[in-house]
């Protein structure tokens, strides 16, 4: 009864905050105009509705909204696994230069044309996640297993792939091609359409079952690996299975809105103080309040400043950045 009751408060909350991406924007569309909508696009309700409106709310905000929540869930997703396999609280796909490693394949299949036209943006995202995590594996291994290790080998791993990506775009893209990656990879949700929908669900929704699968062997990864691999859990595998699961969603995100920082890192701490540690509350929990999130966001990026869309990854950084000063000062990264 208790699960079935959560799942309902969970299902109310998603609906009423992409009731809200679609209601609130450079112009204010009624709530009951986003519910006629929906209803006449999938029931064939009927209702009369200015054309102008309906288009806005179902073509535009809807798909955004949906976008912006797959988004947060999967990076909040990510977070939690990261967090819980490194046995770091400071680990998440941005910090440890996933993101970065997506970006670089993203731009680098978009501007030089890698793949000669059969490798997808979301496939050569994910190519250039897988790097970028071995890199930092290996730099983390050859500096010490330490806390500290994982995430300066993560910070270095991301500057290179920054400035990989950076130097790819000054050396062969156009100034029109400059300016739009640019503002992509601060988190840019105002391309995103119905086909975006149609990639993101599937790969949120499957995300989130298989972490959900593996959520025993996540609590179990709070003692060590070594504790868990005692316990019968087949640490190499959930190991394998996880970090491709998370390098898949971050870099499919990536491809659709560009590079998103401090998600993974705030949210599972903030979903901790709510459900506590153990994963089958932890995982939904976290996956909801990272949707939710990420739709504030994004009307706060269209909103705050009139007449003007901030890149959602600046709206992200604002609550962020005093999230991870907060989290450096009460949880050292050095023991």
């Amino acid at each position: 009864m208790r699960f079935v009751a959560g799942g309902l408060v969970a299902a109310a909350t998603l609906a009423a905050a992409l009731a809200l991406g679609a209601a609130v924007g450079e112009t204010s569309i009624p709530v009951e105009t986003v519910a006629k909508t929906v209803a006449n696009r999938l029931w064939g309700a009927g209702h009369a509705l200015d054309p102008i409106d309906e288009g806005i709310v179902w073509n535009y905000r809807i798909a955004r909204a949906l976008v912006a929540a797959c988004c947060g869930a999967s990076l909040a997703l990510c977070g939690v696994v990261l967090q819980s396999l490194l046995r770091n609280a400071l680990a998440d796909p941005y910090i440890l230069g996933i993101s970065a490693g997506a970006s670089s394949g993203a731009v680098a299949v978009a501007i030089l044309g890698l793949g000669s036209g059969f490798v997808s943006l979301s496939l050569g995202a994910f190519a250039g996640a897988l790097l970028a995590f071995g890199l930092v594996a290996l730099l983390a291994l050859g500096a010490g297993r330490g806390p500290a290790a994982i995430i300066l080998a993560g910070i270095a791993g991301s500057q290179l792939f920054n400035a990989l990506t950076s130097f790819v775009v000054t050396k062969s893209a156009t100034a029109d091609q400059a300016r739009g990656i640019m503002f992509w990879l601060l988190g840019n949700l105002s391309g995103v359409r119905w086909p975006d929908v149609s990639l993101a669900v599937p790969v949120a929704l499957g995300g989130l079952l298989i972490c959900l699968a593996h959520a025993r062997a996540l609590d179990a990864f709070a003692f060590g690996s070594r504790s868990a691999a005692s316990l019968g859990v087949p640490v190499k595998r959930v190991y394998a299975v996880l970090i491709a699961a998370c390098a898949f969603m971050t870099a499919t995100m990536v491809s659709i809105v560009g590079s998103i920082g401090f998600v993974g890192l705030v949210i599972p701490h903030a979903a901790r103080l709510v459900v506590g540690v153990r994963h089958g509350r932890l995982l939904p929990a976290s996956a909801l309040i990272g949707a939710t999130f990420m739709i504030a966001a994004d009307v706060l990026s269209r909103t705050v400043i009139p007449g003007q869309v901030l890149p959602i990854g600046v709206m992200t950084a604002l609550v962020g950045a005093p999230a991870f000063a907060m989290i450096l000062i009460h949880r050292p990264v050095a023991r």
